[in-house]
């Protein structure tokens, strides 16, 4: 079974890159993590997180907190996107599966909407280590998201 296109969104807010990128940018954990923004559209974000020794786990892959942090981040900013101007996200859950190693010289998470609602967003998250060129798809999962209308992305 060949799985449905994802649904064209639009978003309540015609500045939504610049506010994503924003949020992003103000972010110290990605920071520190080295990770950086690709691809921001209606409903899908893109986080890429370059290899470093101090994202590694004891055989050399990239620790599965490195990827379930950019897993999070990816839906969470997918989500963003089609919020209001002013409002704000949190993650409520998420659940990641690994399914092979990040081994690569870097890892790309993409979060897409599936279902955008008042309140929840559920989105769907998938990371692929990169490795010469070529993409391995080492991990799967959901998650489901907070819009905090009315209240700013900025820390008080």
């Amino acid at each position: 079974m060949i799985a449905p296109a994802a649904p064209a969104f639009v978003p309540l807010d015609p500045q939504f890159e610049q506010r994503v990128r924003g949020s992003f940018a103000r972010q110290p954990f990605m920071a520190t993590i080295g990770a950086r923004l690709g691809t921001v559209e209606p409903g899908r974000v893109e986080v890429i997180l370059p290899f470093a020794e101090g994202l590694t786990q004891q055989h050399g892959y990239f620790h599965g907190g490195s990827i379930g942090a950019i897993a999070d981040s990816a839906g969470g900013y997918a989500a963003f996107t089609l919020f209001p101007a002013d409002s704000s996200v949190v993650t409520v859950e998420y659940k990641v599966n690994i399914m092979s190693p990040g081994r690569g010289e870097q890892l790309i998470a993409l979060g897409e909407v599936l279902k955008s609602g008042r309140t929840l967003t559920i989105t769907r998250v998938d990371v692929f280590a990169e490795a010469q060129g070529k993409r391995t798809h080492c991990a799967s999962g959901t998650q489901t998201l907070f819009c905090l209308a009315g209240r700013s992305d900025t820390r008080a």
